[in-house]
């Protein structure tokens, strides 16, 4: 079997666990390229996040999959595919949200919104590593989220919110289900509630680029290790998940892979890759 599209989770995935893209993996991407592989990035990160890495791999111009499955294209003012919260949905979220305590950001395509918090944590932090250049992408913090929304409404094209403890995290959640209809809930691998449209997912948007690019499903590697991964892995001609993935993903997958900080993508990419000729796409 020749494949012929590569998706990427990035965090925990194409990263080491400090956010660093190590040399190993810069040259295993190179070596995919050359077999003539469209490599696209599928990320829970915002386009202009993502598209940031995908510069820093030479992946540009490229169609990317951001927003947890939300939002796909080239380039953030031309998607291909998105699946937004509408502004009335969003403002309902919120005002659910702001009864329990818990740090949240409403993600549109070029910036986020965010409810000031005093509360400091690592998984916060870890947030922010990800989208800390407000050259481009800025996050606004605001003392009311609803009371901006109600001013200023807004669509946006996915919502994540981290909470103090897992117990609270689940009554918001059965609050979210039972008020709104028309929501996808998953909870990734440090515990932060990430919430979509339904129709949303890395699965839906890489079916929609394969079909973009004349490729069949069954001609796609995705590589993955978190539950927002699971989908895709699942219906990818070869997923693979890497080694400290949890096992609902590990058990969805065709493949298992090293951990991201046991340089696990280029040991994928060595192994699947070395015997496949170029290919054009």
């Amino acid at each position: 079997m020749a494949y012929r599209l590569l998706a990427l989770d990035i965090d925990g995935t194409l990263l080491k666990s400090n956010y660093r893209l190590t040399k190993e993996t810069k040259e295993a991407i190179e070596y995919v390229k050359e077999k003539g592989v469209y490599i696209t990035l599928a990320s829970g990160r915002p386009f202009l996040s993502a598209n940031k890495v995908a510069k820093t791999l030479k992946l540009s111009p490229s169609y990317l999959i951001s927003h947890d499955g939300a939002f796909m294209a080239d380039n953030v003012a031309s998607p291909v595919f998105e699946r937004r919260l509408s502004a009335e949905t969003v403002y309902q979220i919120v005002d659910i949200l702001e009864n329990y305590h818990c740090h949240f950001r409403l993600f549109h395509e070029k910036y986020a919104i965010a409810n000031k918090t005093k509360q400091k944590s690592q998984l916060i932090s870890r947030m922010n590593l990800q989208l800390n250049d407000p050259l481009f992408y800025s996050t606004h913090y605001v003392e009311s989220v609803s009371h901006r929304l109600i001013d200023q409404p807004l669509s946006v094209l996915n919502i994540r919110a981290q909470f103090w403890n897992d117990r609270e995290r689940e009554d918001a959640k059965e609050e979210l289900q039972d008020t709104i209809s028309g929501l996808r809930f998953i909870i990734s691998n440090d515990g932060e509630l990430h919430i979509t449209d339904e129709r949303a997912s890395k699965a839906t948007a890489l079916q929609s680029l394969a079909d973009r690019l004349g490729i069949k499903l069954t001609e796609t590697v995705a590589i993955g290790s978190d539950e927002r991964d699971l989908d895709m892995i699942a219906q990818a001609g070869l997923g693979v998940a890497m080694g400290h993935a949890p096992e609902s993903v590990k058990s969805a997958s065709d493949w298992l892979t090293r951990s991201n900080d046991q340089n696990g993508v280029g040991y994928m990419v060595k192994e699947v890759f070395r015997k496949q000729l170029r290919i054009e796409v």
